[in-house]
């Protein structure tokens, strides 16, 4: 074999071992970034989850709180309409 031949076999192992070793680390880290990332998805749902109980459990005390509310503001309204009828009556 001529030289030439082998130290170009040698270049390109070396420069395939390399590569090979730079795909197992890139690997291996885009494992663990996956990981993260479902630690970070499962967390936010659980947050969301629980910020939706908190809305449904507000919302089952606003509605009848709001329909109370315009109730007494009609009821007031009506009885203020009355008052004024009645006082210019007399």
């Amino acid at each position: 074999m001529d030289i030439s031949f082998q130290i170009l076999v040698i270049i390109l192992s070396i420069t395939l071992f390399i590569a090979l070793i730079m795909g197992i680390v890139l690997i291996a880290l885009l494992i663990k970034i996956v990981k993260q990332v479902k630690r970070v998805t499962d967390s936010v749902e659980k947050t969301v989850d629980s910020a939706h109980g908190v809305v449904e459990s507000v919302k089952k005390w606003v509605t009848p709180a709001l329909f109370e509310a315009l109730f007494t503001k009609i009821s007031n309204f009506a009885n203020e309409k009355k008052e004024e009828k009645d006082g210019k009556k007399k």
